[in-house]
């Protein structure tokens, strides 16, 4: 195998930037009044993906803990607040254990998986810790936003069931156990959708980047195997953890349904 890859200059970069020019055009033409926040997303894109790799290039050289848990701590914020602005209502706290599910879940399952099972030394080595921590964060924010904004929507399109089964006697675990497993399978499902047709639909980023960078395709595949695993495990944990806090602030210990503390959010799409 080749163990180089090619180097893309900033010429290639902007050609392939004019690509984003379809997807503008299709907005006028067709009037979907997308091409103003199409130009805002690939600015934000760029310059955020640029400066992230000056900043992980300066990382990387250094042998410091503390800078790459710094580091992990506000890519996780960063994705707490992107799945609460992802969602259509929201209660008081809902940033915080956004944050706490996302944090603890991903925290949980890379560290398992850095230190059991690929067993990097160090156990903070950048190289290692930051692009798989970012890998399951990212699906993580994803699961945690649709299973949260799940739950919410069918409490309140289901309040007259669930305070029915309230009435009757119904403790509030009985009374929102249907809510939950959908709030649930609803989370986990992207999930479960992209490992069905991994490397016969999609070929995943980290492994397609690998094979770039000349690693043998056996080898990338057994990481791929690894990370979707641990992603699959830190899914599980998020959409769990996040729907369990819900839970706690929209039912009262005694055992009522508290929508009063829901708040419906304000579109946040462009015109």
């Amino acid at each position: 195998m080749n163990q180089s890859y090619i180097p893309i200059n900033s010429t290639q970069l902007a050609l392939a930037a004019s690509l984003i020019l379809i997807n503008v055009g299709l907005s006028v033409a067709l009037r979907l009044g997308l091409a103003k926040s199409l130009v805002i997303a690939t600015m934000r894109m760029v310059v955020q993906l640029l400066l992230v790799g000056y900043i992980l290039g300066w990382v990387f050289t250094l042998d410091n803990p503390w800078l790459v848990l710094g580091v992990a701590l506000f890519m996780s914020t960063i994705a707490g607040n992107a799945s609460v602005n992802r969602t259509r209502r929201s209660f008081p706290s809902i940033y915080w254990h956004c944050l706490l599910s996302i944090l603890a879940s991903s925290a949980l399952v890379t560290g398992l998986l850095v230190e059991g099972i690929i067993r990097v030394d160090p156990w903070y080595d950048p190289q290692y810790v930051i692009p798989l921590l970012g890998m399951v964060l990212g699906n993580a924010l994803t699961a945690t936003s649709l299973a949260l904004d799940r739950f919410m929507e069918e409490l309140v399109g289901k309040r007259s069931q669930i305070e029915s089964l309230l009435a009757l006697g119904a403790t509030r675990g009985e009374a929102a156990h249907e809510t939950i497993n959908e709030a649930l399978r609803t989370g986990m499902i992207p999930t479960i959708n992209s490992m069905m047709v991994l490397g016969v639909v999609s070929l995943p980023g980290m492994m397609t980047g690998q094979m770039l960078a000349g690693v043998n395709p056996t080898d990338a595949v057994r990481y791929q195997i690894v990370i979707y695993f641990t992603i699959a495990a830190g899914t599980a944990l998020a959409c769990m953890s996040i729907v369990m806090l819900a839970f706690q602030v929209l039912f009262s210990p005694e055992h009522q349904l508290r929508l009063d503390r829901l708040q419906k959010r304000e579109s946040n799409s462009e015109g």
